[in-house]
């Protein structure tokens, strides 16, 4: 016990600190709970009877003189600090604050924005809390069909149905029924659906909605829309394919898929190994639809297609967990800093 104490007051006679960071290490390192001196006192149980009284009296000696010490030092380190605050030239300018980013959802939604104005599409907008006309009725949804159901909807009111519109198609619905064509338009915004909160749902989420409507436009016509736009935002190289599927609005419907920018469509567990991953729904626009909102559809055609835009922000940056996107998290936000969208 004693060969310690001489061996800590010898560490303690050579000790250096110059720094708040050495201030607080000799701290940690002496007078802690954990720290040299305070495991001698632990120990003391072990010392002969004998030897107890001579061996208590050094050990708090060596722990009146360490705390001394550490006063001493803390107080040297402060008027130190004071004296380079005397020292600053207040005529410098201030360091500038750490810029902000753009949020990747908004990077997101601005390129595919400006993917399609470049292919002569116009942004329209429309208001968030909507009625069933617009949501449901005019988009050719049968009354019984499930998306019409309380556990995928938030209704506002019951009777009329208010609701919060569960997609942006509500928006196209808007522009048809106050626009000749032909109509080239996409309308990006917030939706809602009432569903559990995971890393791959949400019950907030945004889309970018497509509409085309002309004479003779055609399912070609989509194809090659759609493959302007995967080349554009995911490379040159990206493939897509189209794969029968089915929504009231559109008929025929498609699901389109692209290659998987990650493997280069050789398989990973991103895309489960099949090389591809979708993207969007699409297709052609339904008679019906084109009919309730006062374009004759003998005359017009048109096709539709709609994205998530969470979707492509998880596949453009590899964000495993859609929830990073809603939490505004410091850590993950800075990582896009100096993104131009």
């Amino acid at each position: 016990m004693k060969n310690k104490i001489e061996e800590i007051k010898q560490q303690l006679a050579d000790i250096k600190v110059d720094s708040k960071e050495q201030l607080e290490e000799f701290r940690l390192k002496f007078l802690s709970k954990n720290g040299s001196i305070q495991s001698l006192f632990a120990d003391f149980k072990n010392v002969v009877k004998e030897e107890k009284p001579q061996m208590g009296q050094l050990m708090n000696v060596l722990k009146k003189d360490a705390q001394a010490l550490f006063d001493k030092l803390k107080s040297e380190i402060k008027s130190s600090d004071s004296q380079e605050e005397e020292k600053l030239d207040l005529s410098m300018p201030v360091n500038s604050e750490k810029p902000g980013s753009r949020h990747p959802i908004s990077l997101v939604r601005n390129e595919i924005v400006d993917i399609f104005e470049r292919i002569g599409f116009v942004i329209s907008e429309g208001p968030e809390v909507e009625d069933d006309f617009h949501v449901f009725s005019a988009l050719n949804f049968p009354p019984e069909h499930p998306a019409r159901d309380m556990q995928d909807t938030f209704f506002i009111e019951k009777d009329p149905d208010v609701v919060l519109r569960t997609h942006t198609s509500s928006v196209q619905v808007r522009v048809m029924e106050n626009t000749t064509p032909p109509i080239r338009t996409i309308s990006p915004g917030r939706v809602f659906r009432n569903e559990a909160i995971s890393a791959r749902a949400h019950c907030i989420f945004h889309q970018v909605e497509g509409l085309y409507v002309d004479k003779n436009v055609s399912f070609a016509d989509l194809k090659q829309t759609l493959m302007y736009f995967a080349k554009e935002m995911f490379g040159e190289e990206t493939k897509i394919r189209l794969r029968p599927s089915y929504f009231p609005f559109t008929e025929p419907s498609a699901e389109m898929d692209v290659s998987c920018n990650i493997c280069g469509g050789k398989g990973c567990n991103v895309c489960k190994y099949t090389g591809w991953l979708e993207i969007l729904g699409c297709g052609m626009v339904d008679p019906n639809v084109l009919t309730q909102c006062g374009i004759d559809s003998e005359e017009y055609t048109g096709f539709a297609f709609g994205m998530g835009v969470e979707r492509i922000a998880m596949l453009k940056y590899q964000v495993k967990d859609l929830r990073l996107f809603f939490e505004n998290d410091l850590r993950f936000l800075d990582q896009f800093q100096g993104a131009i969208w």
